[in-house]
């Protein structure tokens, strides 16, 4: 596969089906619709060249044009609960190389349900690359809190709950004796050929490139849009590159 060297594609993958909030992509958050976020931030990063959106809904490839976010129709068969965002994502590389002969050396994976992302989020992940060769992957990371710590988590067995790690929780009782864990942020661009050889969009090595703890927001269920849309509201989260609703 033939790559363009030192460019980068945002792909926004925005199938129609949701099990959580039917047309999830189109649904409301503070007074526009949910996939506005990524493709704003898309389009506002000085390092992508192409916003791209995956779907296979009318309705999303209307409102992507609406927006300037280029639109890869989806087959139906990779638009189901279970399919793989790499599966996607390997279809949609093979067709821009056959239709267009070459694909970008790097890719953006912007997801709907990861809203709060900045330009510059982005634009440092694609830098991180571009600074180690490396790397396979850059990804946005925030600090794990400490009720969600891996040594805090419990397993519940016929009513009956227990330390999943109960020799590492007795070890590091408390937040000090913890090992400092990350969870993922909102952003990862990866190497086009390591996540093809690697089967894998967190293409290793990975760099990490830290954000703000609320930046890392997953808008994926209905509780999620409520508290989206009051972080919003109480002026949380400040999105300067998003044109007003």
């Amino acid at each position: 596969m033939k790559l363009k060297p030192s460019e980068c594609w945002g792909l926004i993958p925005a199938r129609g089906g949701s099990r959580s909030v039917p047309l999830k992509n189109l649904a409301d958050l503070g007074g526009r619709p949910l996939l506005d976020y990524c493709a704003a931030a898309g389009l506002a990063a000085e390092r992508v060249s192409r916003t791209i959106c995956s779907t296979d809904v009318g309705e999303i490839a209307t409102l992507c044009k609406t927006l300037g976010v280029e639109v890869h129709d989806r087959p139906a068969e990779l638009s189901g609960d279970d399919t793989p965002v790499l599966d996607v994502i390997v279809h949609f590389l093979n067709d821009i190389a056959t239709r267009e002969g070459q694909v970008a050396e790097w890719i953006a994976l912007l997801q709907p349900t990861s809203p709060f992302i900045l330009p510059e989020h982005i634009d440092q992940c694609i830098d991180a690359l571009h600074s180690d060769p490396k790397a396979g992957s850059a990804q946005t990371v925030i600090r794990c809190p400490h009720n969600h710590h891996a040594f805090n988590q419990r397993v519940i067995t016929d009513g009956w709950v227990s330390f999943r790690f109960p020799e590492e929780r007795n070890a590091a009782y408390n937040k000090q004796k913890k090992p400092a864990l990350a969870l993922f942020g909102n952003v990862v661009v990866f190497r086009t050929e390591c996540a093809l050889e690697q089967r894998a969009v967190f293409a290793e090595p990975s760099l990490a490139v830290e954000v703000p703890p609320l930046f890392g927001f997953d808008c994926d269920g209905p509780i999620d849009f409520e508290v989206g849309k009051a972080l919003l509201a109480a002026n949380l989260i400040g999105l300067p590159h998003l044109p007003r609703p």
